[in-house]
């Protein structure tokens, strides 16, 4: 027992002396390269960082903007809303007229400076939103699914 002892002082001493061999003499420092990498998504940075600064600016904002008329009237309000119903009734219709129980080939419903075509064909319904004023055009392609039992 006594020769492992022995055995591993010299061992330990060996690796210490070639430890102190392989050191560096002197103060050596050793230094990565610095690498800056933004915070801003806008500019490189993580992605993942929009949603918080894009709330630290939002609370940051002292703005506010004199033309935006946030505080409606309660007339203002009702028109809105009404508005929104109406045109949630017409849609409906629209919907009942094409896929409803009795559903038409094709069919035109003019409102509100609007005008909805609608074509129905074997494998889809074609329907073009029509501004009257502008003149531009929206076209909705909805396919129809066939039951074939």
């Amino acid at each position: 027992m006594h020769s492992f002892k022995g055995a591993a002082r010299v061992a330990v001493a060996t690796l210490l002396a070639g430890f102190w061999a392989t050191a560096p003499l002197g103060n050596t420092a050793f230094a990565q390269d610095i690498v800056y990498q933004p915070v801003n998504p806008s500019f490189g940075g993580n992605p993942f960082n929009s949603n918080h600064l894009l709330g630290i600016a939002n609370a940051q904002n002292d703005f506010t903007n004199p033309t935006s008329s946030s505080s409606s009237s309660q007339a203002d309000i009702f028109a809105r809303q009404l508005q929104s119903r109406l045109l949630s009734a017409l849609s409906s219709q629209l919907v009942n007229a094409i896929f409803g129980e009795d559903p038409q080939e094709s069919g035109t419903i003019s409102f509100g400076g609007q005008t909805v075509n609608f074509i129905r064909s074997l494998s889809e319904v074609t329907i073009t939103i029509i501004n009257d004023d502008t003149g531009e055009e929206t076209v909705i392609v909805v396919p129809t699914f066939i039951d074939v039992n």
